[in-house]
């Protein structure tokens, strides 16, 4: 019997993770990352992160042969979707040789660039019309190897994300990328809704070395020959689908229609919200980009927030407080034998950093109220998990000041959600319903292909048969909870 498979491949900081899913019936047929530890990153300086866009290409081989050894073969594939790490400035010749590392994410140098294009295009222009600051993101990247690599910038033939990158290997040298992609760059104006003439110009850089602008869900392009052979894939095979790691989580739980939002909760927390008109956070403490299905026709933006400070105290609490040796399901256990609000021990969770969230101000990490009579250590594990979802709540009334409607909170089943009491705290204070799903970036990629190429009509379609795990609701009485909110931001901001 012939089979419609659909590859979905998700290009980490860490790993290559890629996944066969039957489109018929949703399940995975196989899955596999490569490498098995951590990808190196280069820091050639304090605050720089590089990675060579070829170790991604090597990565990606040797995951998309597990999964070959593991589904006995992949002549049924029908389609390919890419994930990507967001914000990395790949360079690359006529040719498609990358001229230089990847400067990926998590590098620092360009801040100064971005503050400089913020100042001198005007805050109330950037944020109107980019819906952020240049920030650290793409374009400001590229604005620091204008100025320090001339003869790098000199041979630039077009510039692209790794999502980008990688389907060019794929399609043998197709150059493109996306209105998603761009806008996470901050090279989309959303007022005229093309590339940024204020950006464009104020950086100096020539037009044409943008890549051809693609529709996200789309026949894009297709794996050639060489590839092919190589891989064991169809030639000819659609690559219909990229978009970045969160616009790309958020598609892989169906968050596509305005007020829905999707959450995850590993060493930082990130909430993403669809939000169904161009709008902004006068104080910049969010990020918006355009979301996977932006202009398909409708405006569809993804409101990212990101918070430092969240699973990471939980495994600090785990590793420095928690009896030696329990597991984290131990001590969730053990949390949860104290009551809603910790008796009055409040934990600020904001130890990682400086925190957007609070317009970059590093306020740290602290406890308050401690009573040396009452509080022990489940006081303290508890008083830090609820710390984390009224993080997480406090940063939901700004997406709501924005006009995100909140009703319903999608995550993975993982990290800080495999806890209830974490999530009927956050759902108790939000008052809205957390659904739980069996997913992850390269089973939601290769969804994206499936609608790109036609195999499903639209989104609620490809994840009609999208694993639900559980429903966390709000409490009918949440006083308590509500009260313990309302004193930690009090604390926060010092009342």
């Amino acid at each position: 019997m012939n089979k419609n498979y659909l590859l979905g491949y998700d290009i980490g900081t860490s790993s290559v993770k890629a996944a066969l899913v039957d489109a018929e019936t949703g399940s995975t047929v196989a899955s596999a990352q490569y490498p098995d530890s951590e990808a190196p990153i280069l820091s050639k300086q304090a605050g720089w992160a590089e990675q060579e866009p070829k170790m991604w290409w090597d990565e990606l081989k040797m995951a998309t042969k597990r999964v070959a050894e593991k589904a006995g073969g992949l002549s049924s594939v029908k389609a390919i979707g890419i994930s990507y790490q967001m914000h990395g400035l790949v360079c690359v010749d006529k040719k498609g040789e990358a001229l230089r590392p990847s400067i990926i994410w998590c590098d620092g140098r360009a801040v100064p660039y971005g503050q400089a294009a913020f100042e001198a295009i005007g805050g109330e222009q950037c944020l109107s019309h980019l819906l952020n600051s240049p920030g650290n993101f793409t374009a400001a990247k590229l604005a620091w190897v204008k100025e320090n690599e001339p003869e790098v910038f000199e041979k630039i033939h077009k510039i692209m994300l790794p999502g980008d990158y990688i389907a060019m290997r794929l399609s043998g040298g197709e150059m493109q990328t996306t209105v998603s992609g761009l806008s996470e760059g901050m090279f989309w104006d959303y007022i005229y809704n093309n590339v940024s003439d204020d950006v464009m110009n104020y950086f100096g850089f020539p037009k044409d070395i943008i890549a051809d602008i693609v529709p996200t869900f789309s026949v894009q392009s297709k794996v050639c020959k060489a590839v092919a052979d190589e891989l064991g894939i169809p030639a000819g095979t659609p690559i219909s689908y990229r978009g970045g790691d969160q616009p790309n989580n958020a598609l892989s739980l169906n968050v596509m229609k305005p007020g829905e939002i999707a959450a995850t909760g590993g060493t930082s927390g990130v909430v993403y919200g669809v939000l169904g008109e161009v709008n902004y956070d006068k104080l910049s403490r969010v990020n918006t980009f355009a979301h996977v299905n932006h202009l398909q026709p409708d405006t569809r933006l993804g409101v990212l927030l990101c918070i430092n400070g969240t699973g990471i105290l939980n495994a600090w609490m785990k590793r420095t407080v928690a009896p030696e040796g329990i597991s984290y399901q131990e001590m969730n256990v053990l949390a949860d034998q104290v009551p809603v609000g910790s008796e009055g021990l409040t934990i600020i969770p904001f130890g990682n950093g400086a925190e957007r969230l609070l317009q970059n101000k590093e306020v740290g990490c602290s406890i308050h109220g401690i009573n040396f009579n009452i509080h022990k250590k489940a006081h303290l594990l508890r008083a830090a998990q609820e710390g984390i979802a009224f993080s997480f709540a406090y940063g939901m009334e700004v997406m709501k000041g924005m006009g995100i409607e909140i009703k319903t909170i999608k995550a993975g089943h993982a990290n800080m959600f495999l806890n209830p009491m974490f999530r009927r705290t956050l759902a108790s204070v939000t008052g809205a319903s957390i659904e739980l799903y069996e997913t992850d970036g390269s089973v939601g990629a290769a969804y994206g292909a499936g609608i790109g190429a036609g195999i499903y009509k639209d989104s609620d379609d490809a994840f009609k048969t999208l694993k639900h795990i559980v429903t966390e609701e709000p409490v009918a009485d949440n006083a308590a909870y509500m009260e313990a909110y309302n004193r930690w931001v009090k604390v926060l901001e010092g009342k």
